[in-house]
């Protein structure tokens, strides 16, 4: 078992970065940072925009805070807000980018819930944008991680433990993103 933090957490009913990364995000007046959120087997965090289509392996994505610290190092600018990557949730303490391609079960204190990372949330040209020029490039290998979550329950910003963590067994890996659906 491991502790760590839950520093915040983006529910978006709403795409923002469509087209051109200089066309910067969509506008949007609702609220994305949510202090908790309900979290629905194989289908996502309820209200967003990934929610219940098929790109369940990908539902819930996760970044490291530190990941967004050392960008700033890395191009000499910030502070950054982390949720300008359009992660759903927001860590502290926690090698989310580790996590990729296993299997693991966190509880923010509403009890455990299982996640599924089958694969990293490579950054995209909209790093540059959402950032500065150079973010896509700084943040390969540590722009976080895309899951799936296995049981549903509720997910809340502040401490919380991640245990379980066990990876996924290659031929599972394979069969499994051979069967995820293509963009």
């Amino acid at each position: 078992m491991s502790d760590f933090e839950i520093v915040s957490l983006l529910v978006s009913p709403l795409r923002r970065y469509e087209g051109r990364p200089a066309d910067g995000p969509a506008a949007y007046s609702g609220i994305e940072e949510v202090d908790s959120a309900e979290v629905r087997a194989h289908k996502g965090l309820v209200g967003d925009r990934y929610f219940g289509t098929r790109f369940t392996f990908a539902s819930v994505t996760f970044i490291g805070e530190e990941a967004i610290l050392e960008l700033e190092g890395t191009l000499g600018g910030g502070p950054f807000d982390p949720l300008l990557a359009r992660r759903n949730i927001v860590t502290r303490g926690l090698d989310v980018d580790a996590l990729a391609r296993t299997e693991f079960t966190i509880d923010a204190g509403h009890g455990p819930i299982g996640f599924r990372s089958m694969t990293p949330a490579n950054p995209c040209a909209q790093m540059n944008a959402a950032f500065a020029p150079g973010a896509q490039a700084a943040l390969r290998g540590h722009g976080g991680i895309r899951s799936e979550p296995l049981a549903s329950g509720l997910i809340r910003v502040g401490p919380a433990t991640i245990t379980g963590i066990a990876p996924i067994p290659p031929e599972e890996l394979r069969r499994r993103v051979q069967a995820a659906p293509m963009t």
